[in-house]
């Protein structure tokens, strides 16, 4: 087993923004977090690593904000970390940021698999992995909640709509993880200084020569406020209420 991937992305923490009454988004005062999702994709990449004797790396792409993600993945147990940068990420789009870390997967070599999150915590676009297999041309597994490794071969469990799944693939290959695949590890004092030591290896864009032009332009990004039916069910019959509820929200798709 050689290099193992873990790709991540350094998202805005959802607490900290803000929805005004003009349905305006203010993200002024956010912090900057890996995503939620991201944390099992690097989870599942020290467990791997450890029980095959690979290296876990992390692989994330951004501008200078992205910084300060990589001592925080460093703690979460990876061995080295690279960073795909350009000011220009600001208006990336899943194409160029599948493109960039599919340049910085190639840059770094001697790749075994390839661990992303089925989705990040912003979007959840689910692009990323579809994209680096076929940038890379490897084999993709997508919602992936268990998965372990026997030589070459990786057995992975897929939950779909209403079934498992279970496939097997040769390395190497890209995998998508989803949340239930672990508990990721929350770092302690002791990882958290040790990760200020590890190696991060940074890269340029435009040194990768990777195409920045995004397929798609975003004009405008307002708040959502839903409306609510206002639905109110009344009687003096506990079972017949909860009967009519439970047909409100069948009706409605929640059930």
């Amino acid at each position: 087993m050689n290099n193992i991937i873990a790709c991540y992305k350094w998202v805005l923490d959802e607490a900290d923004i803000k929805i005004d009454a003009d349905l305006s988004v203010d993200s002024s005062k956010a912090k900057g977090k890996i995503s939620d999702y991201d944390r099992n994709a690097i989870e599942a990449a020290v467990q791997i690593a450890a029980q095959t004797g690979g290296k876990a790396v992390g692989l994330t792409f951004g501008n200078n904000k992205v910084k300060p993600s990589l001592k925080d993945a460093l703690s979460r147990g990876l061995e080295a970390a690279c960073w795909v940068k350009t000011e220009q990420a600001q208006q990336a789009d899943g194409a160029v940021t599948a493109r960039a870390l599919a340049g910085g997967i190639k840059a770094w070599g001697d790749i075994s698999l390839v661990i992303c999150a089925e989705g990040a915590s912003d979007t959840y676009s689910r692009q990323t992995a579809p994209r680096l297999g076929a940038l890379l041309d490897m084999p993709v597994l997508t919602s992936v909640c268990q998965m372990k490794l026997e030589g070459n071969t990786l057995t992975a469990v897929r939950k779909l709509e209403d079934d498992l799944e279970t496939v097997e693939v040769e390395l190497p290959a890209v995998v998508a993880v989803l949340p239930e695949i672990n508990q990721p590890t929350i770092p302690g004092l002791k990882a958290v200084m040790a990760a200020g030591k590890k190696p991060v290896t940074e890269c340029r864009a435009e040194d990768l020569d990777i195409d920045m032009n995004p397929c798609r332009e975003i004009l405008a990004v307002k708040g959502y406020a839903q409306e609510r039916k206002n639905i109110m069910i009344e009687g003096d019959d506990a079972q017949s209420v909860v009967a009519e509820l439970v047909a409100n929200l069948r009706k409605e798709g929640v059930l």
